[in-house]
């Protein structure tokens, strides 16, 4: 209970809360499922890549940009017909799951690219030397050496989807970001704003202290 809270809003509030958490890691669960492979294959077949293949690496660079250079608000209308599609429904938290996921994807992705990048070309060179396949070399150089970078990334996304949750709110998508539209603006609740911002920054702050730790973890390993 929530003592500044009546009891009806109290549950209102642990049910958006758990619509929030759902779409943050459910978004972030698909982002990087689709997104590390994605990265893979932009950094294989860029300029410097192990499999360098202009037809392919740019098509797929511009599809992310332009996914990326798209507001997540616009974004969401943009592709109600696809989000009925997958998700038999264009409101609901599972419905925002499909644009949070895409937006997230895209996002991800450059990150993913950006750490891919900052592992040590000596290290790659040694395992060609070695004899291993550009699937071994993937698997068992690039990831584990960008470890680091691509849970500082994964954490970057988390927040970013927090965010992105709040704003799919303000169409349908439930959560916090709802409960805080309907109640803390359009009713006049100031008590049900502070209450949703003072979570969302609790939430936040814990996410970012646990990507940070991780990150520190893997870096001395």
């Amino acid at each position: 209970m929530i003592p500044w809270l009546p009891p009806a809003l109290t549950d209102l509030l642990i049910e958006a809360t758990w619509q929030t958490l759902l779409m943050t890691f459910g978004g972030a669960v698909v982002a990087v499922a689709l997104g590390l492979p994605l990265a893979l294959l932009l950094h294989t077949t860029g300029p410097d890549g192990l499999s360098p293949s202009t037809w392919l690496n740019r098509p797929l660079g511009l599809l992310v940009n332009a996914v990326r250079s798209t507001p997540f608000i616009i974004l969401m209308v943009a592709i109600v017909p696809f989000t009925r599609l997958v998700a038999g429904t264009s409101i609901g938290t599972t419905a925002a799951l499909v644009p949070l996921s895409l937006a997230a994807t895209a996002f991800i992705v450059r990150l993913f690219e950006n750490a891919l990048r900052e592992v040590d070309l000596g290290v790659i060179e040694a395992a060609r030397a070695m004899g291993a396949t550009r699937t071994q070399i993937m698997a068992r150089v690039l990831v584990p050496e960008a470890l680091p970078g691509i849970i500082a990334a994964i954490t970057v996304t988390l927040v970013g989807l927090v965010g992105y949750s709040a704003m799919a709110g303000a169409i349908g998508g439930g959560g916090l970001g709802d409960l805080g539209i309907r109640f803390g603006y359009q009713r006049f609740m100031p008590e049900v704003m502070a209450t949703v911002v003072g979570i969302l920054i609790l939430f936040v702050q814990g996410l970012q202290s646990l990507g940070d730790w991780l990150v520190r973890h893997f870096s001395r390993r």
